[in-house]
C-alpha cells in the first residue's frame, strides 16, 4: 500500500482530478420526516423520538408535506424538472445508528432532476472573473441516522435524536475540475438554502455535510477512472483540502503503479491527510425496493405553482436589483446579496434615507464587524434599521461628523432605546456650525502659523489641511470641517 502524499508535495501535472459531490442538508421542518418527533437541534441525547424514529414492530411511517415543499424549493432555485410521481424506496444497509437497519430514501424517482448552480472562479490576481456552471444529476429526499458518540474507550453511545431528519441529498455530476471550484459550489449551495429557509448551513452543527467523489485521469482523456467516496466532511476548507489531498494520493499511488481501489474514505483535518475507512459498496449492495408503507407522492400543477408562488427573491436576482435599483457598485452588491438577512436589513434602512451608498458603507464597516454569523442569521442586528437611517441623516445634514457618528454608533449599542440625536447631545457630539465662533478660531489658528500662511499664498495649497487640523484641535473635535475649510479658503484669499 503507497503511503498518503502530505498536502504541499509536488504531483505530476499530467493528471487532471474529477469530482463530483454529494451534498446533505438537514431540513428545517418543526418534525421529522417521517414522524411527528420534534426536529431541534442541541436537546439532551434521545429525548426527540418515538416508536416510529426507533422502528418499533407495526409502526408506520408518515410523509412530511413541508419536507417536501423544501426539497422542491431548492429544485426550482436550481432551474431542475421536478419529478410528478415519486416512490420512496428502503436502502438496505445496517449502521447501529440507523433504528430500521435501512434508510427511507428515494432511488429510481429523485424529486428534482438536473439544474446547475453557477459559480464564479478567481484568476491569478484574485478576483472572481470566471464563471462556469456545476451540472446537478438529481436531488432526493431521505431520512438521517442517528448519530455514534465514541468514547475514549472501547464503548460507543447512540443518540436518535437525529435519525429521522429530513435530508435532502444533492448529487453534482462528475464535471467538477478543482478544490476551488468545489469551494465555491459549497458556498453557493450553502447560501441558497439560506435565502430559501430550508436549511440553517450549519456546517460546523452537521446540518450541512457534504461527500467528496474523486477519480483522476490523464489530461486529455475522456474516461472516468475509479472513484474514491471521501465522507462527511464539515467545513467549506476541509473539503478543498481534501480534494487536494486525495488527488495527490491518487496520483502517488498511480505513479507507484498501483491500482486505485474502489474506497469509502476519511479525512483528517490535523494531518490534511485521507485514510481508508472501508471498500466502497455498489448500488447492488443496497438492495434498493420501493417502501410498501408509504404511498407513492404526487406532486399536482396546483401544490407546485403554490410552492413557486412563495419563493422568494434569489441571490442573482438580488444582486441585479442592488446594482439597478440602487445603484450600488458590483463589489457592494456582491457582499450584501451573500446574505438575505443583510439585503432584508439594507433594504429596510433604505426606506428611511435616500443615502442608499452610505447604507451599504455601514453595512459592510462597522454593522458587519459586530455581527457573528450566527446573530446575522437570527437578525440580531446591533442597531434597528430606524437608528442606523437617523444616524445617516445626521451626517448627511452636518449635524455630526463621520468621527462622532462612530462613536455614537458605539453608544447605541449599549443604549438600544435611544435615538442618534439624543446621544449627540448628551455627549457634545454635535457639529459647531456657528460661523462667528469657528472664524475667531480660523482667526486665532492663521495668526499662530505666519511662516505657513505665507507658504500658502506662495502656492503650497496642501497646508491648507494643517489649517483645518489645528482648528478642529482647538473646537475639541466638534467644529464642522466643511464649515472651517470654506472659512480657512476665505481668509486665506483676502
Amino acid at each position: 500500500m503507497v503511503a498518503a502524499v502530505a498536502p504541499g508535495s509536488e504531483v505530476s501535472t499530467e493528471y487532471e482530478a474529477v469530482i463530483g459531490l454529494e451534498v446533505h442538508c438537514q431540513l428545517l421542518t418543526e418534525s421529522k420526516i417521517f414522524a411527528a418527533d420534534a426536529n431541534i437541534f442541541g436537546s439532551e441525547p434521545n429525548t426527540n423520538v418515538s416508536v416510529i424514529t426507533l422502528a418499533h414492530p407495526g409502526t408506520l411511517p408518515k410523509l412530511n408535506r413541508k419536507a417536501v415543499e423544501y426539497a422542491i424549493r431548492m429544485g426550482l432555485a436550481c432551474g431542475c424538472d421536478i419529478t410528478r410521481f415519486n416512490v420512496f424506496a428502503r436502502k438496505n444497509y445496517f449502521y447501529p445508528d440507523l433504528p430500521k437497519g435501512y434508510q427511507l430514501s428515494q432511488d429510481k424517482t429523485p424529486i428534482c432532476v438536473g439544474g446547475r448552480i453557477r459559480v464564479k472562479l478567481k484568476d491569478e490576481n484574485g478576483k472572481p472573473t470566471l464563471e462556469r456552471d456545476v451540472q446537478i444529476h438529481h436531488i432526493h429526499l431521505e431520512e438521517d441516522a442517528g448519530k455514534s458518540i465514541h468514547d475514549e474507550g472501547t464503548s460507543t453511545n447512540l443518540d436518535y435524536n437525529r435519525a429521522g431528519t429530513p435530508l435532502i441529498e444533492m448529487v453534482t455530476e462528475p464535471c467538477i475540475q478543482s478544490a476551488e471550484e468545489a469551494g465555491q459550489y459549497l458556498t453557493e449551495v450553502r447560501k441558497l438554502v439560506r435565502y430559501l429557509g430550508i436549511c440553517d448551513g450549519n456546517m460546523e452543527e452537521g446540518s450541512l455535510r457534504c461527500d467528496v467523489n474523486l477519480s483522476i485521469r490523464p489530461k486529455g482523456a475522456t474516461h472516468l477512472g475509479t472513484k474514491v467516496e471521501v465522507k462527511n466532511l464539515n467545513s467549506i476548507r476541509n473539503v478543498q483540502r481534501a480534494v487536494e489531498a486525495e488527488f495527490k494520493r491518487q496520483v502517488e499511488t498511480t505513479q507507484a503503479g498501483e491500482p486505485i481501489r474502489q474506497q469509502t474514505r476519511t479525512f483528517d483535518a490535523n494531518t490534511g491527510l485521507t485514510h481508508a475507512m472501508r471498500e466502497k459498496e455498489t448500488m447492488n449492495d443496497y438492495r434498493y425496493f420501493p417502501d410498501p408503507d408509504l404511498a407513492p407522492l404526487v406532486v399536482s400543477d396546483e401544490w407546485l405553482s403554490a410552492i413557486e408562488s412563495s419563493m422568494p427573491a434569489l441571490p442573482a436576482a438580488v444582486f441585479q436589483k442592488l446594482t439597478t435599483h440602487y445603484g450600488l457598485p458590483e463589489y457592494d452588491a456582491t457582499q450584501l446579496s451573500d446574505a438575505r438577512e443583510l439585503v432584508e436589513y439594507f433594504e429596510a434602512v433604505c426606506a428611511e434615507t435616500p443615502n442608499y451608498k452610505a447604507v451599504s458603507n455601514w453595512l459592510m464597516g462597522p454593522v458587519r464587524a459586530q455581527l457573528t454569523d450566527r446573530a446575522l442569521r437570527e437578525r440580531q442586528f446591533p442597531v434597528s434599521a430606524g437608528q442606523l437611517a437617523s444616524l445617516i441623516t445626521l451626517i448627511d445634514t452636518g449635524t455630526v461628523s463621520q468621527t462622532a457618528a462612530q462613536t455614537i454608533f458605539g453608544l447605541l449599542i449599549e443604549n438600544p432605546e435611544a435615538t442618534p440625536t439624543d446621544l449627540a447631545k448628551a455627549h457634545g457630539l454635535e457639529q459647531n456650525r456657528n460661523t462667528d465662533a469657528l472664524q475667531t478660531l480660523v482667526s486665532e489658528v492663521l495668526a499662530a502659523w505666519p511662516d505657513k500662511v505665507a507658504q500658502y499664498q506662495k502656492g503650497k495649497k496642501n497646508l491648507l489641511g494643517l489649517f483645518v487640523g489645528e482648528v478642529m484641535k482647538k473646537s475639541k473635535g466638534s467644529a464642522d470641517p466643511k464649515l472651517v475649510n470654506q472659512l480657512i479658503v476665505n481668509e486665506l484669499s483676502k
